[in-house]
């Protein structure tokens, strides 16, 4: 077979999907959920197209299928339009990133990061101008929501402990690429359990980064 110019022999594309040789005789409907969405990247990704657009492309995989995905079309050479809520497979493959604000507008980002930093001044500029606030009795003064001094250093820190935790999740992703690891049943199942509770910490981080940012305005 031929990849990008390049010959292949069949059982070294399997490998690269992560299929066993002794798999390759194996009926399509013996094989997992997650085996057979990788047989149909490794056909997707063997068919000539110059765009591929995905309606996302990453629900109800596995963790083993969103790695092959993510390498597969990072290795595609055409372009891509995604339409996800993946952020990692954002970050990783997207060059661009259109997004949409639920009330019309479009705007262009260039990452996550800087749609995160546009999304959060658009919040700041959309709070209405404070105004003097009218004589009310104590019962109906309204609670007014501050950071505590906790949080104010938990947001201080926040874009530390992302870089971090992002980190951890690239050197994990690594680590799942190295052929000894793949090679190795036992150590590619827990490393992909790893990055797995990995890439849900850094989910969890912008989740928080949001609320705090939120309460903050």
């Amino acid at each position: 077979m031929t990849f990008q110019g390049d010959s292949m022999h069949i059982s070294a594309w399997a490998q690269k999907f992560l299929f066993r040789a002794d798999q390759l005789d194996l009926p399509v409907g013996e094989l997992s959920g997650g085996e057979q969405a990788r047989v149909l990247i490794a056909g997707l990704m063997l068919r000539p197209a110059d765009v591929l657009i995905l309606d996302e492309p990453t629900n109800d995989l596995d963790i083993a299928t969103l790695d092959v995905l993510e390498n597969s079309l990072d290795e595609f050479p055409g372009a891509l339009v995604l339409v996800t809520h993946d952020r990692y497979l954002l970050d990783r493959i997207s060059t661009e990133i259109l997004a949409l604000d639920g009330r019309g507008n479009a705007n262009m980002y260039a990452d996550l990061a800087q749609w995160e930093r546009g999304r959060q001044s658009a919040t700041q500029a959309d709070s209405p101008a404070k105004k003097a606030p009218a004589i009310v009795s104590r019962m109906e003064k309204p609670a007014q929501k501050r950071l505590t001094w906790n949080e104010q250093r938990e947001l201080e820190s926040m874009e530390e402990s992302i870089h971090r935790a992002e980190a951890k999740v690239a050197s994990l992703q690594v680590r799942i690429a190295d052929p000894k690891v793949i090679a190795n049943y036992e150590q590619m199942h827990e490393a992909y359990e790893l990055l797995a509770t990995a890439q849900h910490g850094v989910t969890r981080l912008y989740e928080r980064w949001a609320e705090l940012a939120a309460k903050q305005s």
